[in-house]
């Protein structure tokens, strides 16, 4: 049965589905439940990713018996629903075993030993008398001291963590289960030290694909039903979403967003094919703005010489970097910045290796 509290499979699917209770707006003549729309937002049924929601279930069945978990990998491409469906599936570990705490951190933003032991503390309330001079060993004691109860960190975008010895930490931690979601493996494992390769090399691999157009219709036809008024997008529009968002969910429920949200500002009642025409571009930079906000500073001056410039070198890149930071970071965490820029489609490589030159995206200019 579908998250059913007291089956042991607690994340398992079948036919059985939950409702989402809508929110009745009646300023709005389009727009029934905004949240639905939001990119992260965790729907009470998961379309189409069954057999990932099974897989990472299982991996963390050991918790409903007392004993840690291995740690389980969520790898794929952006906008697969590697981040949906982990917090779905926690949220169902937690419905079948309320001691269970969660801990969510965004390694994007928290890449440092110190930002992801603070993120994991903050969600299990014991930050009290922690300051930013707090020395990180206290900081661990500190999460040791808390096994009174299992722990599931989930630590999205792992491999942008600067300083992996967090994961040795948690890893040492016998009450502390992990879910690592990255791109690619093989480039999250190079990003290790053997001290950290070794010990999280065993686990549960979830693989994660592009959606098929006729996938992501659905998924787009699931948030339209709970967000929209009926009849505010035809089937006809929703395909035509799911084909220019290219198997991106992300991308999808942008575009969706966008058209929903043009639709009631210019005062209709459902989506005309013109606004759905202005709203595809409008996503896509919304969605490219958001990332490029979203990057540290390294990450930013990298993005902007790239795009300040038609094409250039790795080579020249790193020099111009070097002349525009006080502090450089080294030509492998570089290579990473610029590895996950890729997967996020704000530049492109192009060529391979020694002939390899990059350039920026452009579906739109990005302030």
């Amino acid at each position: 049965m579908y998250g059913r509290v007291g089956d042991r499979g607690f994340g398992r699917i079948g036919t059985e589905t939950l409702s989402l209770t809508k929110v009745d707006d009646k300023s709005d003549t389009v727009i029934v439940d905004d949240r639905v729309l939001r990119e992260d937002f965790v729907p009470s049924e998961v379309v189409h990713r069954h057999d990932e929601v099974n897989l990472l279930s299982e991996s963390l069945e050991p918790i409903l018996d007392g004993h840690r978990a291995d740690p389980a990998f969520c790898f794929g491409p952006t906008g697969v629903g590697k981040t949906c469906i982990a917090r779905y599936t926690l949220a169902q570990l937690c419905e079948q075993e309320p001691a269970v705490s969660v801990a969510y951190v965004n390694c994007w933003q928290e890449y440092t030993r110190f930002r992801v032991l603070y993120g994991i503390l903050e969600s299990v309330g014991r930050t009290v008398d922690i300051h930013r001079s707090t020395p990180k060993d206290e900081l661990f004691g500190r999460l040791r001291e808390t096994n009174d109860s299992p722990i599931v960190v989930i630590l999205d975008e792992v491999d942008q963590l600067e300083e992996t010895a967090a994961l040795y930490d948690l890893h040492r931690l016998g009450h502390v289960s992990l879910v690592l979601i990255a791109n690619r493996e093989e480039e999250l494992f190079a990003s290790f030290d053997d001290r950290v390769r070794s010990r999280l090399r065993a686990g549960t691999r979830v693989r994660f694909d592009r959606y098929g157009t006729d996938e992501l219709a659905a998924i787009l036809a699931e948030r339209a039903d709970n967000a929209l008024e009926p009849g505010v997008i035809t089937d006809a529009q929703r395909r035509t979403i799911a084909d220019a968002a290219s198997g991106d969910a992300r991308v999808g429920i942008g575009i969706l967003r966008s058209a929903a949200r043009r639709a009631s500002q210019q005062g209709h009642e459902r989506v005309t094919d013109s606004v759905l025409e202005a709203a595809i571009p409008d996503a896509r930079t919304a969605i490219r703005r958001k990332t490029v906000e979203g990057l540290i500073e390294h990450q930013r001056v990298l993005y902007d010489i790239v795009a300040e410039a038609d094409e250039i070198e790795p080579g020249d890149l790193y020099d111009e970097y070097e002349r525009r930071v006080d502090d450089p970071k080294t030509n492998r965490t570089l290579r990473n910045y610029l590895t996950k820029m890729v997967h996020y489609d704000l530049i492109e490589a192009v060529g391979e290796r020694r002939g390899r030159t990059y350039r920026a995206v452009d579906d739109g200019a990005v302030d």
